[in-house]
């Protein structure tokens, strides 16, 4: 036979373009325009509705960068339109769309004139069933035209204005194209899905499969019967001749695909945080409209904060929600407030968004999310199994390590083991999009990219239009359809993400084991982007601490202060929301980080008034000055979590000039800082040991190009470490004294870039604190600040939540190569046996740790980097131009124990307070290793108090916490406060007697003795 494959192929493609999407629709009327220009912010639909409507001309320009066009749209069917057995009648209404990006331009949403929303309006769902208009002949309606700019402009990472409102101008986005009312042939419309079905599965088989050949046979067969003068009527001949090759069902063996609907919307990114909000209620109109349509249609929705919009902003749209959930095809999933980053948040924020979004799911839904979904965050922290089992859920979702640069994760579904050893059952969708069509390449590349044949049957498959939002479409659902047992594709069925978990886990019992983080090898720039967004966040999580532990005391300690619950709740969930993985990661535009900024502001305001008014009521008047500890460690002669007058360290810090640069000795350490305002050495007493390398220098700014290839804000690439500018001179190198703190301030100049660092020591310190102040105006630049140390240390141990992560210095392999910029907490610790160095910081995530040999005495000189600073032009040109102050530590000689104190001593400053009297802690542990992370009154508003606690060393740890206020007795609960069996936990009169394992995470409730008992 010869071979006519591509001659039938391009006449396929042909015959679809110009014969078949033209007679989808088989006529149309236009409708009468009218419209109304929103001047600035958007205003709620019956506002919009009572303005003065002017006449639209069709194909006009509309739309300045993130404004707002209300249409209004009249018209009549014509008589006898939708009356055969194959047609219906909709309003098609394209307000200007490109079909190359939907969710990333324009969008609308269609309104009743009563306030209720009909279904939006989007690239690739541009119609409008008449009979959702409320049934008649008459045609009239709202649209809300949001005219969204392309911030991503193609992908090419290129300078844009739109990110900001101030400089994205006001010159039209968009024309509008066709607004009518259309006749839509129903049988033309199953005939486009047949063949696109059809045509997708036959480009993905191998030429010689006979397959290939039948579905191309039937396709040519399918042209040859229809008439191109008369699609419609010919329509119902061309689906017949498809329909054998469309009924042959798959192989037994062939890959089952638990499809469940979706979409991705980012709760701010190429966006601000009041457009997602739109956003949402845009896709989830979609979503229940199909509901109604397909009862089979199931919806997985992640995110308890989109939903709470919802609620607030559009309640009629929530309460169908509800009913879609009742009826099982609206499925909240995750159980999280936000799909955060899990690199950056705290172990108590980290734990808060399982509280917060389980707690929401379970209060409006009656739903008790088992899964954790995170299909798009940027790396996975080794600490999250335990903390998503601690939450009460079972599994995890993820697709972004798909993106991975160097290696390949060696399975799709398997065990992840945290720090912990918690073990969580765990998926990777091997389709390797979160926003899938169900197309044909899509399905062929889930089945041979599957890494676990043989073991495993079935994986999942997120489908929808997502990122920008939109979800799924009738044409998805339509594909779904034809693949459920169709030869040479995958099995499809549409499901619930459960329903997945349970077959997956239930088929695959012996799973392999994959242990530690799940680090992504891309977008390592983002622990260093936006650093004000970062110092925000940090503020604000050990701003909670305070609040929740004074408030708590001042509860518990007295009869007259109310905890004040709800405006915790709320400042929490404000943090959290703003833990998104396009906020906190710094990867937003402009906008969304001026409005993280005002608000971690307004955040801090609030919770200073909390944590002052609490203070006041647990102290009293009085004029003596006490010490606020809300470390879990002693300080300054208070004990941890108490309030207390501090004592005074015996050795003042002695200062003295040495060759242009200066001596600070305090007793305890000992820093020489030279002519250039470096460290070159730096003692502790205790060891007498060197912790600076010989020959080498700490405080050790460097400036390197930071020109990513591609993703900017996200990316640091490997290459920036080859363009690299040390910044060895100083302006002024002086000596200022401050009572029992002495510090050396160094003044630096970079191109434009004024440095200033205070390089101190407190009397009593065993560290030294440098801040480093800087007017940051580079561009496509990167900070770093180093200290080579002479410290032969094989692998770092850095912070993460409720724990540490250790992470090889060397480069042995490919895996360990991949990590050359990694993320650390409020620390990172080098050692070697018997010696270890500490540095600590407060606001700073981005960190570097290599090593050499030196040829002079053969010794390790191990450096660890923190970046302060980047200067990525998309998608905020002007990212991080301005004033910085990041303050970080150095502590030589020190072990872990010494490393998790001080995290906190720098990120928690001396809090001094005027009153009365000091207060007893809460809680007493009897040891440090054991440290508490929270103290707050339940969430169910019973009076009683949670604490919570974790094993912070890496070791098995014995001891006992003790609780000074009278309680009842003393439970194991988990994240939700519900009573769980916790192993090394035994409850006990006083308190509760401690065996915990390596970083074990313990919540306990301590139920209050009824006043008088």
């Amino acid at each position: 036979m010869h071979d006519d494959r591509r001659i039938t192929e391009v006449r396929l493609e042909r015959f679809v373009r110009e014969r078949i999407v033209p007679a989808v629709y088989s006529r149309s009327l236009p409708l009468a325009l009218s419209s109304w220009d929103v001047p600035d912010e958007p205003v709620p639909a019956l506002e919009a509705m009572r303005q003065d409507f002017h006449p639209q001309d069709h194909g006009a320009p509309w739309g300045k960068p993130w404004g707002t066009k209300w249409l209004r749209l009249q018209g009549e069917v014509p008589e006898f339109w939708g009356a055969g057995p194959d047609t219906t009648v909709e309003v098609v209404v394209d307000l200007g769309f490109t079909t190359e990006v939907p969710g990333f331009q324009c969008e609308g949403i269609a309104w009743r004139a009563d306030g209720t929303i009909i279904k939006a309006l989007s690239p690739r769902n541009q119609y409008i069933p008449l009979k959702l208009l409320g049934g008649g002949m008459a045609v009239d309606f709202y649209v809300e035209a949001a005219a969204n700019p392309d911030v991503a402009q193609g992908w090419t990472f290129a300078a844009t204005p739109y990110g900001d409102k101030s400089t994205a101008g006001t010159a039209p986005q968009y024309r509008l194209g066709t607004i009518a009312i259309a006749e839509l042939n129903q049988t033309v419309w199953e005939l486009q899905q047949d063949i696109w079905t059809l045509s997708g599965l036959m480009a993905e088989l191998p030429w010689e499969q006979p397959r290939r050949h039948e579905i191309l046979r039937a396709l040519e067969r399918m042209m040859d019967a229809m008439d191109p003068d008369d699609v419609a009527g010919t329509a119902a001949a061309g689906r017949e001749a498809l329909a054998e090759v469309l009924a042959r069902p798959a192989y037994a063996s062939a890959h089952q695909l638990v499809a469940t609907g979706h979409a991705h919307i980012d709760s701010a990114w190429l966006w601000p945080v009041r457009e997602t909000i739109r956003k949402c209620a845009r896709t989830f109109s979609n979503v229940v409209a199909l509901m109604d349509e397909y009862p089979d249609f199931v919806f997985s929705c992640s995110s308890a904060q989109q939903l709470v919009w919802i609620k607030e902003y559009y309640p009629e749209l929530f309460g169908r929600i509800r009913e879609k959930v009742r009826a099982g095809q609206f499925v909240p999933v995750g159980g999280m407030w936000v799909e955060s980053d899990t690199n950056m948040p705290g172990g108590e924020a980290m734990a808060r968004q399982f509280v917060e979004g389980k707690s929401f799911f379970l209060a409006e839904f009656g739903v008790d999310c088992q899964e954790a979904w995170l299909p798009d965050s940027f790396g996975y922290s080794a600490a999250l199994p335990q903390i998503v089992k601690a939450a009460g859920s079972r599994w995890f979702l993820t697709q972004k390590i798909s993106w991975n640069q160097t290696n390949r994760m060696p399975h799709h579904t398997f065990n992840w083991e945290g720090i912990d050893g918690t073990r969580l059952f765990t998926h990777f969708p091997p389709v390797d999009t979160y926003n899938s069509q169900l197309s044909g390449r899509e399905l062929a590349h889930a089945e041979r990219n599957f890494r676990d044949h043989g073991r495993g049957t079935v994986s999942l498959v997120p489908f929808g239009y997502g990122d920008g939002g939109g979800g799924p479409t009738r044409e998805m659902l339509a594909a779904a359809a034809r693949t459920a047992d169709l030869e040479g594709s995958p099995k499809v069925r549409i499901g619930s993400a459960k329903s997945f978990f349970e077959q997956a886990q239930a088929e695959y019992p012996s799973l392999p084991v994959w242990v530690g983080e799940m680090y992504l090898e891309l977008h390592r720039g983002t622990y260093t982007s936006q650093a004000r967004t970062k110092k925000g966040n940090r503020r604000s999580e050990h701003l909670l601490r305070e609040a929740e532990l004074w408030c708590a005391t001042a509860a518990v300690r007295t009869d007259s202060f109310v905890y004040p619950a709800a405006e915790l709740k709320r400042l929490w969930r404000l943090v959290l929301m703003q833990q998104f993985h396009d906020i906190l990661p710094g990867s937003s535009i402009a906008w969304v980080h001026q409005d993280a900024e005002r608000n971690y502001q307004a955040i801090e305001a609030a919770l200073e008034a909390l944590i002052a008014e609490a203070a006041a009521a647990v102290l009293g008047s009085g004029e003596r000055t006490f010490l606020l500890n809300a470390a879990p460690h002693p300080r300054a002669g208070v004990e941890a979590l108490g309030a207390g007058e501090p004592t005074m360290p015996a050795l003042p810090v002695r200062a003295a000039a040495q060759k242009g640069g200066y001596v600070l000795d305090n007793g305890i350490i000992r820093a020489v800082v030279d002519a250039d305002g470096l460290i070159s050495s730096l003692r502790d007493y205790a060891s007498g040991r060197e912790a600076i390398a010989p020959g080498e220098r700490g405080n050790l700014l460097e400036l390197h190009r930071d020109t990513p290839n591609e993703w900017d804000a996200w990316d640091i690439d490997e290459f920036y470490r080859r363009n690299v500018t040390p910044l060895t001179s100083a302006e002024c190198v002086r000596l200022h004294e401050d009572g029992d703190e002495v510090a050396v301030v160094v003044e630096r100049l970079s191109g434009s870039s004024a440095i200033t660092q205070r390089i101190s020591l407190a009397a009593g310190s065993p560290s030294l604190s440098i801040t480093t102040s800087v007017d940051w105006q580079e561009r496509e630049k990167l900070l770093k600040l180093g200290f080579a140390l002479d410290v032969r240390a094989d692998r770092s141990a850095a912070e993460t939540q409720f724990g540490h992560v250790f992470r090889a210095t060397h480069t042995n392999t490919s895996w360990e190569a991949a990590k050359f910029e990694i993320c650390a907490h409020r620390w990172i610790h080098v050692a070697e046996p018997g010696y270890g160095v500490a540095v600590s910081n407060s606001s700073t995530y981005g960190h570097d740790v290599t090593r050499s040999i030196r040829e002079a005495d053969g010794g390790t000189t191990t450096t660890v980097r923190l970046s302060l600073l980047r200067a990525p032009k998309f998608p905020d040109p002007e990212s991080d131009r301005g004033h910085h102050e990041l303050t970080m530590t150095i502590r030589p000689g020190a072990d872990i124990a010494d490393a998790v104190q001080e995290g906190y001593r720098t990120n928690l400053a001396p809090r001094l307070v005027r009153g009365g009297s000091p207060a007893e802690p809460l809680f007493a542990v009897s040891n440090p290793a054991a440290v508490i992370e929270a103290v707050k009154l339940a969430e169910d508003g019973s009076g009683d108090v949670i604490v919570r606690l974790y094993e912070s060393l890496g070791q098995r740890s014995a001891g006992s916490i003790t609780a000074n206020f009278p309680f009842h007795h003393v439970a194991s609960v988990d994240l939700l406060e519900r009573p769980i069996e916790s192993a090394g936990v035994e409850a006990g009169s006083g308190g509760a007697e401690l065996l915990l394992r390596p970083f074990q995470l313990v919540t306990l409730r301590f139920v209050r003795a009824a006043a008088g008992s």
